[in-house]
């Protein structure tokens, strides 16, 4: 197993272990920062690849826009890219996350702090793909629509704010469960902690509408190349029961790609019949 690599936007390679943060960084003590993550190995052809790369640093720019962050440097983060995947050893990690860090930057000002980080990716998100993952409905304080009015709670930026969704991913977890799918106080399905969640309903794929939810880079890739492999794919109004009464489900992400859903809150689900079709769009 490969040791994480750090590059910064110099596109030098630095030692992991080495500090490059401030202890004041608004990032560290407020979580005010953004970050991006995406999955890097070989293509097809061999030659190892950031998936949908200008795509993510497109939402990482979006991001940092919505914090009122300056725009980050893409050239920098390129480079940045560009040194983790040329230095990292594919052989002994075929599949890595590629993790963009931009922060505010110390809290007495000064400049943000940008890096790149890039990690194997877990063995957990790649047993999910074959096994698929057991799910549980959880309640979001507020509706996807409301956020979206609310451009103080972040609507569509992947802040660095994340423990509400590890909090959920936890509580997943001591339940007997994979992974969570949030349910809006009007009782509509909204989204993972990390991931999206496309339903199966009479050969229709349907995804939540994404009001007040991150846009998903894969849910785009799916939507894009669906067309050509037969499959239709739309946005709709999603309730709990056409979760439970689908012919099957998936948790789409940037890192796992796609697994399907086998369960929600114990009751099994079947798996689609579309599944090696959505499989092979995403080319998992």
């Amino acid at each position: 197993m490969s040791a994480p690599l750090l590059a910064l936007l110099d596109g030098s390679i630095v030692d992991v272990t080495q500090p490059i943060v401030r202890a004041d960084d608004l990032g560290v003590v407020r979580g005010d920062g953004v970050f991006d993550a995406t999955l890097a190995r070989r293509g097809a052809d061999g030659v190892p690849e950031v998936r949908d790369r200008e795509a993510h640093l497109d939402r990482l720019e979006r991001s940092a826009q919505i914090l009122q962050l300056p725009v980050p440097d893409r050239a920098g983060f390129e480079r940045a890219m560009d040194a983790l995947v040329a230095a990292w050893d594919f052989d002994a990690a075929p599949e890595a996350i590629i993790r963009l860090v931009l922060t505010r930057g110390p809290e007495g000002g000064g400049d943000p702090t940008a890096f790149a980080l890039m990690a194997p990716l877990g063995a957990s998100a790649i047993a999910e793909r074959d096994r698929g993952v057991s799910v549980t409905l959880l309640g979001r304080g507020h509706d996807g629509d409301e956020v979206a009015a609310m451009p103080w709670l972040l609507p569509g930026a992947k802040s660095l704010s994340y423990s509400i969704n590890m909090a959920a991913k936890r509580h997943a977890a001591q339940h007997g469960f994979d992974d969570v799918v949030f349910v809006s106080p009007a009782g509509l399905l909204l989204e993972g902690p990390t991931s999206t969640l496309v339903v199966d309903r009479g050969g229709r794929l349907l995804t939540p509408r994404q009001d007040g939810i991150l846009a998903s880079i894969t849910l785009d890739h799916l939507m894009r190349d669906a067309p050509a492999a037969g499959l239709d794919v739309a946005f709709a109004a999603l309730e709990p029961e056409d979760l439970t009464s689908a012919d099957g489900a998936w948790l789409l992400s940037s890192g796992r790609l796609l697994a399907r859903v086998t369960s929600v809150d114990g009751r099994p689900l079947p798996t689609s019949p579309l599944d090696a079709a959505l499989r092979r769009v995403l080319g998992v």
